[in-house]
């Protein structure tokens, strides 16, 4: 197993997205392409998620999988980003290892929050805003 460390890039504060609570924001300057945290992840068997539907982690989950089929609850901040559709950066979960990767997508300034677009651009499609992979 790989050693994890956190990360000395971010931190959380106040958000002032309408509507969040707390948000991540960066410590230091990010660049395009840096990782920002890489976070372990919890995979939800199936039988777990029909009690968690009601709670309030359901909104917390990412869905994966080739049909996202799979549910993990993100260790880290890594459920602490907000959503913009204007994002600053993007995750990849690393399923085998159990990893999710938080990456800029563009060049990030010290104590800018740290956003990624749940719902990949599709503001118009109806559906929640749910973390999606």
């Amino acid at each position: 197993m790989q050693k994890i460390q956190t990360s000395e890039k971010i931190y959380i504060s106040q958000s002032e997205i309408p509507n969040a609570e707390r948000g991540v924001f960066a410590r230091v300057d990010i660049k395009k392409g840096e990782v920002i945290e890489t976070c372990p992840i919890i995979e939800v068997s199936k039988d777990d998620t029909a009690k968690l539907n009601e709670s309030l982690l359901v909104t917390y989950f990412f869905y994966f999988g080739k049909n996202k089929e799979r549910l993990a609850i993100t260790l880290g901040f890594g459920s602490i980003y907000n959503h913009s559709y204007k994002p600053n950066a993007t995750f990849k979960i690393r399923a085998k290892e159990r990893l999710n990767d938080f990456i800029a997508i563009r060049d990030i300034k010290k104590d800018e929050e740290i956003t990624f677009d749940y719902k990949h651009g599709n503001a118009k499609d109806g559906q929640p805003l749910w973390f999606e992979a």
